[in-house]
């Protein structure tokens, strides 16, 4: 089973971030995934293979809004 990512989703990283969340906004989809800390506000490109390789659960679907 595979989970769809859309804009706007919030997801959890499985390890912390150094301002300490694991709670990121996907700002961009595609070949590549821009993703923004929900605390410190940084923003970070990962290729699709590491994003998901690095995310642990959906938290919040933007279509649930």
């Amino acid at each position: 089973m595979s989970v769809t990512y859309n804009i706007g989703d919030i997801v959890q990283t499985r390890k912390k971030h150094p301002c300490g969340s694991d709670l990121w906004t996907v700002i961009r989809t595609g070949a590549d995934f821009k993703i923004k800390c929900n605390n410190c506000g940084r923003i970070v490109m990962l290729d699709r293979e590491k994003f998901l390789k690095r995310v642990k659960k959906l938290v919040q679907s933007e279509k649930q809004l």
